[in-house]
């Protein structure tokens, strides 16, 4: 990943978020002539779906093996699970000491009905990991020959989860990436937040993810013996472009991608701030004086309908983790 290079990592300690650790959401798509609007899949297969993820998810948090769980991740996920396993084989070569199974209860699976291909559908689940949360995955695939992978997981506090519309059968939603019926047509989504965290404005609703977090990067930017640039990337293209479903209330719920640098720049006699042994595994070169993180970012944000009351676009989630770094 070159452009590492002169890119402005977050802490070490942010790569412990990448334990907990899109495809076209248009409805339009043709692939193959399929016009016809219809469930992305069936709920038997869904489950299986989810069965056959948590498995392979499971061996590969155990022995860190990559292949173990390769074919079914994806996007967002499947960058941040990448990386953790790579750091992980090098730190633990034997597997992992800590392994704990992933357990998922009490799922709902809202599959929505769109025509062509990408297919995809959603699953939130309680969990083992975090108390009162809901682990929410979404489900893609491009072909019938491919097996579902998961591009995109977010964990939401318990009530926190918008409610999906649903037809009088139960199937939800698909919304088009370029809706005009939003806020922010969701494929615009990636590329306005990365603006907005840059630059600040309208658009966004204040929040832990919006207000809050560029409050803490200027407070980070120049702290004592320490200097912290950013940068801030949308992703928006294959297996990272936005996927959003219908909500209850007219809007939508909008996974995507971004990507974020960190540099860190220690002064003339001071240290950088201790970097982890998983971190040091991706690292390349020796950091001496500077070190850059490169962070992949999966966030969930209710995007509301266009003339709505409120006050934008409200980022609910985010699960992110540390995929490259490179020391000067």
């Amino acid at each position: 990943m070159s452009k590492v290079v002169n890119r402005l990592g977050r802490p070490a300690a942010m790569a412990a978020a990448a334990v907990v650790l899109s495809l076209t959401a248009s409805g339009c798509v043709t692939v193959h002539g399929e016009l016809e609007v219809v469930p992305t899949t069936t709920k038997a297969s869904a489950e299986r779906a989810l069965d056959t993820f948590l498995t392979a998810y499971n061996k590969a948090d155990k022995t860190y093996e990559r292949s173990a769980d390769a074919r079914y991740v994806t996007g967002a996920l499947g960058a941040i699970d990448a990386a953790k396993l790579k750091a992980g084989r090098t730190v633990s070569p034997d597997g992992n000491p800590k392994h704990t199974p992933l357990t998922l209860t009490d799922t709902n699976i809202t599959v929505p009905k769109k025509a062509g291909w990408p297919r995809w559908f959603v699953t939130d689940s309680a969990n083992n990991r975090v108390a009162n949360s809901r682990w929410v995955m979404v489900f893609t695939r491009d072909a019938e020959s491919e097996p579902w992978a998961v591009s995109y997981l977010t964990l939401f506090a318990d009530g926190k989860l918008p409610a999906f519309k649903k037809d009088a059968d139960g199937w939800g939603e698909a919304v088009d990436a370029d809706a005009k019926d939003l806020a922010t047509p969701p494929e615009d989504v990636s590329e306005k937040y990365a603006a907005y965290l840059k630059d600040g404005g309208d658009g966004f609703a204040a929040g832990a993810y919006t207000t809050r977090w560029r409050e803490t990067r200027k407070k980070n930017a120049a702290r004592p013996g320490l200097a912290t640039q950013y940068i801030d990337e949308p992703l928006t293209s294959g297996d990272y472009a936005p996927l959003a479903l219908r909500t209850e209330d007219g809007g939508a719920l909008v996974f995507f991608t971004t990507r974020r640098y960190e540099k860190q720049t220690a002064s003339t006699g001071s240290d950088l701030p201790t970097i982890s042994p998983s971190v040091k595994a991706l690292m390349s070169g020796d950091a001496k004086q500077s070190a850059t993180y490169g962070y992949v970012s999966s966030q969930a944000a209710l995007d509301p309908a266009k003339g709505s009351a409120g006050d934008g676009v409200s980022v609910l989630a985010r699960v992110e983790g540390i995929t490259t770094a490179e020391g000067s």
